[in-house]
């Protein structure tokens, strides 16, 4: 199987489960699965406080599937310009226009029609007019370059085929001296490979999660400085049995869960953060 091709396979059942989480927010499709993306995942759970969830359509609280809360570590500030990488339901683009206000312009990138169509209809209900929802793949942003002050995602990089490319194009489309601000399940350590797997079979995204030296290593070869990694979850093994991990279902109701040494690897969900350098006079 060619690179190019693996690349779509994974995109096809990413883009499939993302589909179906929507049209359960929408009512449009039974509630099925054990796929949660809210108040039961271990993921996704408690990562909005009361006051920002009352700041949203309830439907964007209950598509999220992120890992982490970014717009609330990013530091936004009055004025910016947001984007926000694989922006489902729009919950972290539609709190990112409250914090640049009125004078900033926050972008949602997603590859999925129906959380396209979901984040619009979330941004009509929240009255959001500086928000623009764009179609397209996080590898290859349909924006500029130098065209954002900070590039927000949670839990959707590490989902991605081609993490490289993806942390070069969020590069391009800052400017210079702007902010990659990003909530993602991270690695740390080394397990043996045969955890690994079992890992990998419990909670889709872990498959795809960078070890945290590798994601140090991608970002510095696509040009940032400062880079900064900020454990906010650790996981323990066995409450990500069935966990939906960012919306790909792991395997629902496994109980075979092989013993993991004290000293080996992790599973967290971290706060990533990184600039690019500002232009020298």
């Amino acid at each position: 199987m060619t690179q190019e091709v693996r690349s779509e396979t994974v995109r096809d059942e990413v883009r499939a489960r993302y589909a179906a989480h929507a049209l359960r927010i929408a009512g449009e499709k039974p509630e099925g699965g054990c796929c949660g993306g809210g108040g039961t995942d271990p993921i996704t759970r408690d990562l909005y406080d009361q006051v920002q969830a009352g700041e949203v359509p309830d439907a964007a609280l209950a598509a999220s599937l992120g890992c982490g809360n970014p717009t609330a570590l990013a530091d936004l500030r009055p004025g910016e310009t947001v984007l926000d990488l694989g922006s489902g339901g729009g919950i972290d683009v539609l709190l990112s226009a409250k914090r640049v206000g009125p004078t900033g312009f926050a972008y949602g990138l997603d590859m999925t029609d129906e959380m396209l169509a979901l984040a619009e209809r979330n941004r009509a209900a929240a009255g959001a007019v500086n928000v623009r929802f764009l179609k397209g793949h996080i590898e290859a942003v349909p924006l500029p370059d130098a065209a954002v002050d900070v590039v927000v995602s949670n839990c959707v990089i590490n989902l991605s085929p081609d993490k490289g490319r993806v942390l070069r194009e969020a590069f391009r489309v800052l400017r210079p001296g702007g902010r990659f601000a990003v909530s993602d399940v991270v690695v740390q350590g080394t397990f043996p490979p045969e955890v690994r797997r079992d890992v990998e079979s419990w909670a889709g995204c872990v498959a795809g999660a960078l070890e945290e030296g590798e994601y140090r290593r991608l970002l510095a070869d696509a040009g940032f400085t400062d880079v900064e990694v900020e454990v906010t979850r650790v996981h323990d093994a066995k409450e990500l049995t069935g966990s939906s991990c960012c919306g790909v279902e792991g395997a629902c109701g496994t109980t075979d869960i092989p013993a993991v040494s004290a000293d080996a690897g992790r599973i967290v969900s971290a706060f990533v953060r990184a600039r690019k350098p500002a232009v020298r006079s």
